[in-house]
């Protein structure tokens, strides 16, 4: 049984709130109830993520948002039937009510949480860290430690805790450091094969080292990132937008320090002192469509945007996953450092804020 209690939040509470109970917790939804557990609706990742899209401020409330009529099981069912309900639905999670109050929760990851993934994992490892040096004079970026253990180890196991086994890891900096380090994966129950860019391919170039007999959707990261983002989510979501490739994006903000200037020729029309413009960013995570991959070519080096763009320029839907959970691109040595901080914090802060 799952600790639902650590999920309740009143319609007043916010879409910040609500991300962090979300993020803090493994239940992945917020459950908006009454003063006498009365459920009144429920906030999903989705919810959520649509809130994103549609510019939603996060002091929002979740009354605007919470879906008001959620699926819900009764204490009669059977698990089997709990199931079936999920399924026929197609939502991750189902409140148990009865008599309109909140009696437990049923997640599909407690109820499935044996089941296994066959999608590919292709991470990316051959970069060389430059902007880190010395620290990757003689250590590639991906097997700097943060806390007690390389950063791509730590990428490794989030995809694991996910239901992953199938791994490709790309390699050219000090690749026999890499592949001396993970082997074949029996360390950690998995299957982890490699691909070498003899010269550096770019960031999407190296897809075309994969073997062709792939045939599902192939997860793809940065392998300088940490994240909590949660893998199972964001492949459902690529398969239900039928994407040839979905990019993960995290909302950036930037603010300018002067007052602008609004104006009709020689008119000025408004004064806007030091305002803030924010953008999505790509966050390094995609989901490729086996199609795609077959369509990169190893004959000269692609970067990821390149690729994508020509994609959107022919028509394919290429769909974006707004991430509000932990996010952080260990670029340059600051970031290295709020790294082996957050990880002091277990991974805790670094939410999404505007």
């Amino acid at each position: 049984m799952t600790h639902w209690q650590s999920v309740l939040l009143s319609e007043t509470d916010t879409i910040e709130r609500a991300i962090k109970v979300i993020n803090d917790t493994s239940l992945q939804i917020a459950l908006v109830c009454d003063d006498r557990c009365q459920l009144l609706g429920t906030v999903t990742d989705g919810d959520i993520r649509r809130a994103l899209l549609n510019d939603r401020n996060l002091a929002c409330p979740l009354h605007e948002i919470m879906c008001k009529e959620p699926v819900t099981a009764t204490p009669l069912q059977s698990i089997a039937q709990i199931r079936a309900l999920m399924s026929r639905h197609s939502v991750q999670q189902v409140p148990v009510v009865d008599a309109g109050v909140i009696i437990d929760l049923y997640t599909a990851r407690e109820l499935d949480s044996a089941r296994r993934k066959s999608n590919p994992v292709f991470l990316m490892a051959g970069g060389f860290g430059k902007r880190l040096k010395p620290l990757t004079d003689d250590c590639p970026k991906p097997l700097l430690k943060i806390g007690d253990k390389p950063i791509l180890e730590t990428i490794l196991e989030s995809f694991i805790e996910h239901g992953f086994h199938q791994f490709y890891i790309s390699t050219h900096y000090l690749h026999e450091k890499i592949t001396g380090y993970f082997g074949n994966g029996e360390r950690w129950g998995v299957d982890i094969h490699y691909v070498h860019e003899e010269y550096p391919l770019g960031t999407a170039g190296a897809l075309s080292l994969l073997p062709d007999d792939l045939r599902e959707p192939i997860l793809m990261m940065n392998g300088d990132l940490l994240t909590k983002v949660n893998f199972n989510q964001l492949l459902s979501y690529h398969e239900e937008h039928e994407a040839t490739a979905t990019m993960c994006v995290r909302r950036h903000e930037y603010q300018i320090p002067y007052g602008v200037i609004h104006s009709d020729g020689h008119q000025i029309e408004k004064i806007v002192e030091k305002p803030i413009q924010s953008f999505f960013i790509n966050a390094g995570i995609y989901v490729i469509s086996p199609e795609l991959r077959r369509k990169v070519s190893s004959s000269s080096p692609t970067d990821m945007p390149d690729l994508l763009q020509t994609q959107i320029n022919s028509g394919k839907n290429v769909s974006l996953f707004p991430i509000h959970e932990y996010w952080l691109d260990i670029g340059k040595m600051p970031d290295y450092n709020q790294a082996q901080q957050d990880f002091l914090n277990d991974f805790s802060g670094r939410e999404i804020r505007g």
